[in-house]
């Protein structure tokens, strides 16, 4: 007779999902409100809409759900997975703000070729962080090893996030007219997006390692290109206090030239100089060193512009000390113009 076979040796392994359970337990509830119910460990997290909803008339859920890319790639070359949970948090954050909705709950899904609990542990610290700075509770998850699927140190991390805004205040751009102002919030790097082409420039055409310093990055390329996604939540929905912000585009894949048109009205274009502001180091030594076109690298990367606010030009001002003093890079970088077909105009 052969061999009994079990699921652990099949290449699932029960006790090491219950360890990495265990182990985040603690990260997950200090991220907790008074609207959580439950806890860990039921097939559905749940939360209190009677308290979240107070105060709102036409309340609409705004949800969105994204993985963090290739960037896990480099985070396992790096051997560090401490800030990746906090891009996941930033990068789901940043898109439901694009329609004016505060983050109410966030559920992440780990996958991999085998669960090891202290990475699980480090994932889950990251995500925690972010989630406290911008406020809102974990409710849940899901922790996979799928041999087969994955190999080696391979994994995935997704979150999916639900908001809410009222419905007389969706930001959609409909509002957006000639004159208006493009207000940039600075980037902390790459953010989330083009690590495949930075990956191939710098790592596979150029040779460096993650652990080369690199004299005008100032760090490590690993640390330059680990630095977390930042989340606009919680200074952006402040300012919506004060001013009207007619659009908000989240500066992803597809760069400026490509996010933005998503919020145009017809007949209206937006003018970016591109003077305005400095292409960070990461972004030039990417450009020198993989010899990438400039409309490659505009169309892949935030170029160092990670969010961009449409407000009335007689709002400018406030808007910029508003944002500037909740600690946001920010600045002018254009206009609204007619006569336009949805385009960016880069000047």
């Amino acid at each position: 007779m052969s061999k009994p076979i079990s699921y652990k040796d099949s290449g699932v392994d029960i006790d090491a999902g219950n360890e990495s359970v265990k182990r985040i337990k603690s990260l997950v509830q200090a991220t907790y409100n008074d609207t959580v119910l439950g806890g860990i460990g039921g097939f559905g997290g749940m939360v209190d809409l009677g308290l979240i909803l107070k105060g709102y008339k036409h309340p609409v859920l705004v949800q969105s759900i994204d993985s963090v890319g290739t960037k896990l790639m480099v985070a396992n070359m790096a051997g560090r997975h401490d800030t990746i949970g906090i891009d996941m948090v930033a990068h789901s954050c940043n898109d439901i703000l694009c329609q004016g909705a505060r983050p109410i709950s966030f559920l992440d899904y780990i996958a991999a070729n085998k669960v090891r609990p202290e990475h699980i542990e480090e994932i889950l610290k990251g995500i925690s962080i972010g989630c406290k700075e911008a406020g809102f509770p974990v409710i849940g998850g899901e922790i996979a090893e799928l041999p087969g699927v994955y190999t080696g140190e391979e994994y995935e991390l997704v979150g999916a996030v639900t908001g809410v805004v009222e419905k007389e205040k969706i930001v959609d751009g409909r509002k957006i007219k000639p004159g208006d102002t493009l207000i940039g919030l600075k980037s902390s790097g790459l953010h989330t997006n083009g690590y495949s082409l930075a990956r191939k420039a710098l790592f596979s055409h150029a040779g460096y390692s993650v652990h080369d310093h690199i004299k005008e990055l100032g760090t490590t390329l690993g640390d330059a290109l680990l630095r977390p996604h930042r989340n606009y939540s919680v200074s952006v929905l402040r300012l919506m206090e004060m001013v009207e912000v007619k659009g908000i585009a989240h500066i992803t894949g597809g760069g400026l030239v490509e996010n933005i048109p998503r919020i145009l009205p017809e007949g209206v274009d937006a003018g970016i100089r591109r003077n305005t502001w400095e292409t960070p180091p990461i972004f030039q030594l990417i450009q020198r060193t993989g010899n990438v076109p400039e409309e490659d690298m505009v169309r892949t990367f935030n170029m160092g512009i990670g969010l961009v606010l449409f407000i009335a030009e007689e709002e400018t001002e406030k808007a910029l000390k508003a944002l500037q003093e909740d600690g946001e890079s920010a600045i002018v970088i254009g206009e609204a113009m007619g006569s336009g077909k949805r385009k960016v105009r880069l000047q």
